[in-house]
């Protein structure tokens, strides 16, 4: 097939990537650099003046849309926050013109989003027909950018939106730095550490992408493992995967004082099944926290 990333160059982008390459798809990477980024990929610019990708898009097969600015990136002040929204905004808007100019329309949209659409709770289980959706700021950005997406509908495309639960990945995402005290010698329970911590290996996020490009999913998709923690067990096992002390608790306002809004990432979070995945008979490759975490730092 022939696959256009927008966000091609990011942590699931590269590996999604990555990954359509070894199973033989053609994959166009829509970047602001006209460099070539990656072997085997065409790069074409968008975003920038005078840009037009449609051009070189039409037969494309499906567009997966991961662009926007990281919600890891720095604390979530007010201009910040307006970045990541923004981000999200016009990079959608962007893939709308596209679609629209498309002569030949692909099958399948495939948009990111986050499991933080759901409100933060300890003991409630999301479903993707769970219909509460969170009031804070990630929850309202999850939100429009999902129905923003949708309006692809009105052209005769499927669209699906995955849902990121936590992705773990070595050098990227959130996991660098909450493994970082343990490295350290210092980590430990972090909040009540009765939060939930719906987490999801990187292999397994492009997989998800690539699956629901080829069946027919449509709608939200959560890609969280089937297999959720609780932070305090979440913080044992990777204490005993880098081989380090598990005691120093981290109280939630030395974090807010720290991270400020962004905290809420670690301090709170959502138990959270991927009910769409199973049902399809998607397979993930890490269902189980340690076999994850070996994998990491293997």
């Amino acid at each position: 097939m022939k696959i256009a990333i927008t966000g091609g160059t990011g942590f699931v982008g590269r590996e999604l990537t990555k990954l359509l390459v070894q199973k033989g798809h053609h994959v166009f990477i829509l970047s602001r650099s006209t460099n070539k980024l990656l072997n085997d990929t065409t790069t074409i610019a968008w975003l920038t003046e005078n840009s037009q990708p449609e051009k070189e898009l039409e037969g494309i097969d499906a567009i997966v849309n991961l662009a926007g600015e990281s919600i890891n990136n720095g604390r979530w002040t007010v201009e910040q926050k307006k970045k990541i929204y923004d981000s999200r905004m016009r990079a959608t808007d962007e893939v709308l013109r596209i679609l629209k100019a498309l002569k030949l329309k692909p099958k399948v949209l495939v948009n990111a989003s986050a499991i933080g659409i759901y409100p933060a709770s300890e003991d409630k289980v999301y479903t993707e027909k769970s219909t509460a959706t969170g009031t804070d700021f990630l929850a309202k950005t999850v939100h429009d950018w999902e129905k923003k997406a949708m309006s692809a509908e009105q052209l005769g495309i499927r669209v699906a939106y995955g849902r990121f639960g936590i992705i773990l990945g070595k050098n990227d995402g959130a996991l660098p730095l909450m493994a970082l005290p343990y490295k350290m010698f210092v980590g430990g329970p972090i909040g009540s550490g009765q939060n939930w911590m719906s987490w999801v290996h990187v292999k397994d996020v492009a997989n998800a992408l690539l699956f629901a490009v080829e069946h027919d999913l449509q709608g939200p998709f959560n890609v969280a493992a089937p297999h959720a923690k609780r932070m305090n067990e979440f913080g044992k096992t990777l204490a005993t995967v880098l081989k380090r002390p598990y005691y120093f608790p981290v109280p939630s306002f030395a974090l807010k004082l720290a991270l400020g809004e962004k905290s809420q990432l670690v301090i709170e979070g959502q138990h959270v099944l991927p009910t769409v995945l199973s049902e399809n008979g998607f397979n993930f490759e890490f269902p189980d926290l340690t076999n994850a975490l070996n994998d990491i730092y293997k």
